[in-house]
């Protein structure tokens, strides 16, 4: 509901129409897939939330567009940068939101466990960033040809496919970092609690 809510607002005059269709196309694909296995297949009250931060993070630099976010604007000149990195942050809430949910589907549909658990999702979160990255530079060239960097966000940044991608992968270790290191302290914690059987 909240995430239905935030996206009506900044469905308001966003700083560039073009730009935010373009941007919420696969959110209306992705939201549409959560909607349409919610019964079969429900995720975890985790996975949901995480999921609704990061689409609530994507929804505020759709509005905006990437480059204009007034946050990352702010950090930009209070730290002297060359650019608005608020699309990098979003890359890298991208693999640290969703990789947690990759592992859960992994876990549930395909049985993976230890090392696998683990990778599985990380191999996930980085095909599907570029994948993204892919799919966005046709996007921009065939559907919105003049939007290109608006879109794109590059901010003449040769290399911000690569960047972008490297963020989304760094993400997602540190997900999978916090989930080894909470699965390990809930294993031991559980291991305590179970009582001795003296024979």
């Amino acid at each position: 509901m909240w995430y239905l809510v935030f996206w009506l607002l900044t469905a308001i005059s966003p700083v560039d129409r073009r730009d935010w269709l373009l941007e919420n196309f696969v959110v209306v694909l992705f939201v549409g897939l959560l909607i349409a296995t919610y019964r079969r297949f429900p995720l975890s009250d985790v996975s949901y939330v995480l999921i609704t931060i990061f689409m609530t993070l994507h929804a505020v630099g759709a509005h905006y567009t990437y480059a204009q976010v007034p946050f990352g604007l702010w950090i930009k000149e209070a730290f002297h940068q060359t650019r608005n990195h608020y699309d990098r942050l979003v890359h890298f809430s991208f693999g640290l939101m969703l990789a947690y949910p990759a592992r859960e589907i992994f876990l549930r549909v395909a049985n993976a466990r230890g090392f696998w658990a683990y990778y599985l999702p990380l191999d996930v979160t980085l095909a599907f960033s570029a994948m993204y990255e892919i799919m966005e530079s046709w996007f921009a060239q065939i559907v919105g040809p003049g939007l290109g960097d608006a879109w794109l966000g590059t901010q003449g940044d040769i290399w911000d496919a690569q960047k972008d991608m490297t963020c989304a992968l760094t993400g997602a270790i540190l997900c999978m970092v916090i989930t080894a290191v909470v699965s390990k302290l809930k294993s031991a914690s559980e291991r305590g609690l179970r009582p001795h059987v003296h024979r």
